[in-house]
């Protein structure tokens, strides 16, 4: 069992995903270069860094790139600078660990305030009568999951996007569309799976 909590149900899927171990797309830390010259010695102390500049599409013969890598000053057609950054900027990003089966397929419980037409009430908490309510639970392995996966991997999938997405592809397909659609319009999410 895992647990995210946020200030948005977002959020808290972003939390959730994280608590599972898995990592959004990232910047390696040691790739901060700004000017061509620095990334290109960076990319050519590697074979993962030559590769990239391959794969970019940088062909120039060995004496120019040992010309190049020898004067910083020397000027290099803005083409050259772009393939440079282009191959950089691939090794520099980390891509993001695929969403585990495990979270497609969960029994997600949602806890917050959840509304649907004029039905507006917290899930999963004390209610004002003192009792405690049942959380939202949706069925993961309903879901249409390639829209959330493929903004994950691109590193789109900002909160509100996770929210919109995961409603319009998760819980409509598990529960149906609600009397005038779902909305989350809480300030406190708990989603455990």
């Amino acid at each position: 069992m895992a647990t995210g909590t946020g200030p948005s149900l977002g959020a808290a899927l972003h939390r959730l995903l994280g608590e599972l171990g898995t990592r959004p797309v990232r910047r390696l830390s040691t790739y901060h270069a700004k000017h061509w010259h620095a990334q290109l010695s960076q990319l050519t102390h590697t074979q993962r860094g030559y590769e990239a500049l391959e794969r970019a599409g940088l062909s120039v013969r060995p004496a120019t790139l040992l010309k190049w890598l020898a004067d910083p000053e020397y000027t290099v057609r803005r083409s050259y600078r772009d393939i440079i950054h282009t191959a950089y900027e691939s090794v520099a990003t980390v891509p993001a660990d695929p969403v585990p089966q495990a979270f497609k397929d969960g029994q997600f419980e949602i806890s917050g305030l959840v509304k649907t037409g004029n039905d507006e009430r917290f899930r999963g908490s004390l209610s004002g009568s003192g009792r405690i309510t049942a959380p939202l639970r949706i069925d993961g392995r309903s879901g249409i999951w390639t829209v959330i996966e493929d903004k994950w991997a691109a590193g789109r999938l900002t909160d509100e996007a996770f929210e919109d997405d995961f409603i319009e592809y998760v819980v409509i397909e598990d529960i149906g569309e609600g009397t005038d659609g779902w909305e989350f319009p809480g300030t406190s999410y708990t989603v455990t799976i």
